[in-house]
This record gives structure tokens, sequence and C-alpha cells, in this order.
């Protein structure tokens, strides 16, 4: 440490993370009870304070991995909450990222040690702090990525069907869409294709499977839904 800016106060710095899952139609995040004070027992997001030696991005990322054990996930930044009075313990400014877990890949064993739960976004809890405002602005930059972005797959098992797929479309934004222009869309996209595998979990006749080929995407990223 160093005596710079000695004259001036000093404000704590966290990470707040927001993971968005898709399971039976809908679109869940993971939120638990906080177990510090201020606020000890409300409803919250997973964080925490930066370290002296490791960035912003760094710090998210060891959050998202101490919470859910995986690497390589989809996370971008959210924004920064600095609200003088978002904290009543002290001056804390917050940096929110969100990122997207196929819910099959989270070991529920993990969810259990950290106390937290997949809770239906439609069905939200009075939250701590700006922790709600946090997870509205990470949905709707979501809203805006997965029209020009393949982030879906990121929610999804490696094979699905096209109702699991419209059906994540309509629960990240909310609002239903019409499945005959949704499949004609889906269909003109060579980098999803269609196997030969059928999911009969639905009905005796079953769906095809899909899946998403990154290499056919590479070659061609010009994707808009």
């Amino acid at each position: 440490m160093t005596d710079f800016y000695i004259e001036h106060q000093k404000i704590l710095l966290s990470v707040d993370c927001i993971i968005f899952g898709f399971d039976e139609g809908q679109l869940r995040v993971l939120i638990g009870k906080r177990q510090l004070d201020p606020g000890r027992g409300e409803w919250s997001l997973y964080g925490g304070f930066v370290g002296p030696d490791e960035s912003v991005d760094d710090a998210a990322s060891r959050t998202v991995f101490e919470l859910t054990g995986l690497r390589n996930l989809y996370m971008r930044q959210v924004g920064a909450f600095g609200n003088i009075d978002r904290d009543p313990g002290e001056r804390v400014v917050s940096i929110s990222y969100y990122a997207l877990i196929n819910v099959k890949d989270y070991d529920d064993q993990l969810r259990q040690e950290h106390g937290v739960e997949w809770v239906n976004i439609k069905e939200l809890p009075t939250m701590y702090s700006d922790h709600r405002d946090m997870i509205r602005k990470a949905r709707k930059l979501m809203q805006d990525k997965i029209r020009t972005e393949p982030i879906s797959f990121r929610l999804l098992p490696s094979l699905f069907t096209l109702t699991q797929l419209q059906r994540l479309y309509e629960a990240v934004n909310g609002e239903a869409v019409d499945k005959r222009n949704f499949r004609k869309r889906i269909k003109e996209m060579e980098f999803i294709e269609k196997t030969e595998l059928i999911d009969k979990t639905g009905s005796k006749r079953g769906a095809y499977l899909y899946r998403f080929n990154k290499a056919a995407y590479n070659e061609d990223p010009n994707f808009k839904l």
C-alpha cells in the first residue's frame, strides 16, 4: 500500500452473479438467503468482495466457479450498481455479471451446500438491496443477445427438440412466438442440425432431436432471430 489518495474515502468493491438456467419450460435464476449481516436471511444473489490481487472479471469468474463448480461458462458484465444507500453496512459498489448454464450440468449437492435454489423468474421474492434490479437488467441484456447470438444453446442440453428451443425463447422474452414462423426460421439455420434421434418423453410419436453445430456457425455467423 502507498500513501497516494490517502485523503479520499475508501469504497468497497464487490461482484454479484446472476446465474440463469432453463428447466421445465421456465427461465430460472439461482438465489439464496444471505448468511451475513446486514440483511441476514433475506433472499439474495451470490457474490463477494473483489480481492486486492484480482480484477473484477477474475473475481466474478471465481465466484461463479465457487457456486457452480463449472468453468468456461457464457458470462457477461451487466453493469455497476453504486447508489449511495444500496448497502446499509458500508459504502459498497457492486459490479454485476450474468452467466448461463444447463441446469442438468449443475451438481445438486453443490447447490444444497451453498443453500441456493432455482427460482422461476416470474416468481422472484423480495430481495436484498438492488438485486432484483440486477436480475431485471441482466434479463434485458440477455433478450437483446439471444436475437443476434446463439447463446440459447448454453441453456439447453446438447440434444434438444424444437419445442424446447421455442419454449426457451418464449421464457427469456416473456412472450409467445408463432410456432410456424419460428420453426421455419430455425430450419433455415444450417448450424442447427437435425439428428436421427427421437425424443419420446412427450408423446408416443416423439420429436426429432437437434443439436448446435459450432463449426457451421463459425463459418457463417450471421445469426438473427
